[in-house]
Parts: C-alpha cells; sequence; structure tokens
C-alpha cells in the first residue's frame, strides 16, 4: 500500500517513513503543503499522514481541497495543534482520524492500518484456500502456519487480495510498491509475483498472468473459500 507522508519536521517524518516502510508500505513524502497538493493531484495513494502546521499551504487546506475534488483517500491527522477547534475543524472537513503529537508509532501503525481496513471494506480475516489473511495484524498464514514473506511480497498479495477474481494491472502493482525516489522500473513487479507464487505453493491459491490485464489471485478449483 501507498501512503503520502506530509510533514515538515525532517527527523519526525524520517522516523515516521522509516517505520512505515519496514512494515511494508511504499512512502512518498511532503514537506510542503503546496508539495502535498501536487502529489494528491497527480498520484494514487490508499491513505495520507497529514501535519497541519506545513509551509506554502496549511496542512487544513491541503485537506478541504482534497476533499472538494471528491477524493475519498483516508486522511490521519497528527499534529501539535492540539486545540479542540483544530480537532473539530479537521473531522468536519473530512479528515478520518485525529492523532496528536507526541506520539507512539505502534499507535499510529494501528490507527493507519484501521483506516485503511475500513476504506477496502476488507472484513478482519479473509480466507482464499487455505490461504488466510488477518487485515488487522497484515499476517498471512496457510493451514495456522504464519507464511513468511518479505515487505514488498505482503505488499503484492495485499492488493491481489483487494481485487480477488479481478486482475491488477502491473502499473497498479508497481504503484504500491514503490515511492516517487525509489530508482525501479514496473518489470521489477514480475520478481515480486514470481516469488510470491512460489511461496503460495500447496495453499489452494494460484496467481495467474491475465495477458494485456496484469495478475490475478484466485482459488484454485476445489478448494475452500
Amino acid at each position: 500500500m501507498k501512503i503520502l507522508l506530509v510533514e515538515d519536521h525532517p527527523e519526525l517524518c524520517e522516523w515516521v517513513a522509516k517505520s512505515l516502510r519496514q512494515s511494508g508500505y511504499a512512502v512518498d513524502i511532503a514537506d510542503r503543503g503546496d508539495h502535498a497538493e501536487h502529489y494528491l493531484l497527480t498520484g494514487d495513494y490508499d491513505g495520507v499522514l497529514l501535519d497541519l502546521s506545513l509551509p506554502g499551504k496549511d496542512g487544513l487546506e491541503v485537506l478541504k481541497s482534497l476533499r472538494a475534488r471528491g477524493s475519498r483517500v483516508p486522511v490521519l491527522i497528527f499534529t501539535a495543534r492540539g486545540s479542540v477547534d483544530d480537532r473539530i475543524r479537521g473531522l468536519n472537513l473530512g479528515a478520518d482520524d485525529y492523532l496528536p503529537k507526541p506520539f507512539e508509532l505502534g499507535e499510529l501503525e494501528a490507527r493507519l492500518k484501521a483506516l485503511l481496513r475500513r476504506s477496502a471494506g476488507q472484513l478482519p480475516m479473509l480466507q482464499l484456500g487455505d490461504l488466510v489473511f488477518d487485515t488487522v495484524s497484515r499476517l498471512p498464514s496457510v493451514r495456522g502456519v504464519a507464511l513468511a514473506l518479505t515487505p514488498r511480497e505482503l505488499a503484492v498479495l495485499e492488493a491481489l487480495l483487494g481485487r480477488i477474481d479481478r486482475p491488477v494491472s502491473r502499473d497498479a502493482l508497481f504503484e504500491k510498491l514503490f515511492s516517487m525516489e525509489q530508482d525501479a522500473r514496473p518489470e521489477a513487479i514480475e520478481i515480486y509475483v514470481s516469488r510470491l507464487r512460489k511461496k503460495l505453493e500447496g495453499s489452494g491459491v494460484r496467481i495467474t498472468t491475465v495477458r494485456g490485464l496484469g495478475y490475478l489471485i484466485a482459488a484454485d478449483a476445489g478448494a475452500g473459500l
């Protein structure tokens, strides 16, 4: 999943981005409100972590413009501006959650997971064949045994499980896996899909290539649903 992190404090930004990337998210960073607005106009994000006190354009104005365009991307505000009025205004403008600074990374990630899960309409547990995916902990297992995946393999699995029996294009997967600052090509997706296929062998789940459309995850014929 791809997250836009909007924060102008370098150390805090690096701390949060590092943690999210270790958890398997692709993270783009904007340290100005006007830059964030440009990213949101040109990119496709699963969620936004938005500070309010930003140079270039205030975070609340970024949020207001985002919702005025009809975007429903989940937005979590985190800010040192802890007044009740700021909190109410942010929620009224369309923020999905609010976390005051200072905060614990564990709570930030837990709130982000909850927002992404609700936005995607996911159930707490997804099952396909013998594969079970806990959308809360983001842990996959096969017949009760944890499936060891790298962060990018996990990101591919999440994206495919979000569209069971429907193809996901290579470009869409690329957007989910890589941030703009990473030097990678769409062809790299084939490597992660291939590795994931091997790890899913015997799970009753298959990933097929749909020519011209991308990749599709589905249960094997006769496998449990």
